[in-house]
């Protein structure tokens, strides 16, 4: 692996921003002071044009190559994104740049993002030969607030129509500057429902004389599970779990409703469309049958995080000339988790891509909190700071190739 002379000569100032932000995490739509450092940096690196406070408190950076333009290359643009909020989770490390905030930490390597992706305009500003032009966004609220689509409904993509736009996101499990990616679904819809099943109350020792809302839910989990084996195409991945009943305050009694929640997590809209029209179907016939009555509602947050195939093979063929072709997985395993770039992919041509924050072999924690990275969203959770300078170097790259072409 080669990285480039621009790039590993700016790494230590740009791991102490990374480590700064980490110690100071701010979740979804607060991050001001984290945009506040961004919109800094870019400034100084001599970007064209520096923007704030787009999607709340998202930035831009807008960077035009020096090298004379065909009429096709003209306004040929390319756009990175990173995400930078924080998770509310109590972190459990103690090394020096542990959160500082009680609650809140980057347990999600959103930090690591965020550095990564300002190491590479620091180092795409100063080596502009190219035609066309780099938009470095920087996304606010990628967990659970949608700052994607705060972006775009902002205008990101009319003030700057990219052609085609790229994410990072680290991943524990692959090895470290391991990369993946698919030509079709990375992650899944993120979507909750909640349900009130109303029925009558009485004495648990006499049932005959209420209606029981518990004993009905139970019928209705096993119902919505035919809906993914008998319902959803089998080549569909499907995910339907009740993660919630809440019902009655004693033993002795029958409450007279209960409450189910849960989430529903597909890779196809047509599955998710199957999935809702069933669990609506299921709440409006089956209870009646044990003179009860369900009030649904079903909301979906994230829609599928679904790559675009040329986009995807083009980054994976990018990565392969860094890493080697070994260190490139192009038919990843997707996730049932949850992204808002999708959003982005929903308007643009294409690629969220995996990079390895490590496997169990190595150790890049503070001791004490077990070998190799844990899995994201946890409170032992870190960024693995070797990632910074070969992502950079993949950014970098990408953006010539793109823009030569």
């Amino acid at each position: 692996m080669r990285i480039p002379e621009a790039i590993s000569g700016i790494i230590g100032p740009i791991r102490a921003i990374r480590r700064d932000i980490h110690a100071h995490p701010e979740l979804k739509f607060e991050e001001h002071r984290t945009a506040g450092i961004v919109a800094q940096e870019l400034r100084a690196y001599g970007l064209d044009e520096v923007i704030t406070g787009m999607g709340k408190t998202g930035v831009v950076g807008v960077l035009h190559g020096t090298r004379e333009r065909s009429p096709q290359q003209a306004h040929r643009m390319i756009g990175l994104r990173a995400d930078m909020d924080a998770l509310p989770i109590t972190e459990l490390n103690t090394f020096s740049h542990a959160s500082r905030h009680e609650g809140c930490m980057h347990a999600c390597g959103h930090d690591g993002h965020t550095a990564t992706l300002l190491a590479a305009a620091k180092a795409i500003a100063a080596d502009r030969d190219f035609a066309g032009t780099v938009v470095f966004i920087f996304q606010p609220a990628e967990e659970g607030g949608g700052g994607a689509k705060a972006m775009i409904e902002e205008g990101l993509f009319e003030r700057f129509p990219c052609d085609a736009v790229f994410a990072i996101h680290n991943w524990p499990g692959l090895r470290v500057g391991e990369f993946g990616m698919n030509p079709g679904p990375m992650m899944a819809s993120s979507n909750e429902f909640e349900i009130v099943l109303k029925g009558k109350g009485a004495h648990a020792a006499m049932p005959h004389l209420g209606v029981d809302p518990v004993l009905i839910a139970s019928h209705m989990i096993q119902a919505f599970q035919s809906l993914v084996s008998r319902e959803t195409k089998p080549i569909d991945a499907t995910v339907l779990s009740v993660t919630q009943i809440n019902a009655g305050e004693a033993t002795n009694v029958i409450p007279d409703h209960c409450v189910m929640k849960g989430t529903v997590r597909t890779f196809s809209l047509g599955a998710l469309d199957t999935i809702e029209s069933g669990m609506q179907r299921i709440c409006n016939q089956l209870p009646p049958a044990f003179n009860a009555h369900a009030e649904f509602a079903f909301v979906r947050n994230y829609p599928p995080t679904i790559n675009h195939p040329t986009e995807a093979m083009f980054a994976a063929d990018v990565a392969a000339e860094i890493v080697g072709e070994d260190m490139v997985q192009r038919n990843v395993e997707p996730t049932m988790g949850a992204e808002d770039f999708a959003y982005m992919l929903l308007e643009k041509p294409g690629a969220y891509i995996f990079l390895g924050n490590g496997d169990a072999s190595g150790l890049h924690r503070s001791q004490g909190h077990g070998l190799g990275p844990c899995t994201l969203h946890n409170p032992s959770y870190d960024f693995n700071d070797d990632l910074i300078p070969i992502g950079a170097t993949f950014w970098q790259l990408l953006v010539k190739r793109y823009l030569s072409q």
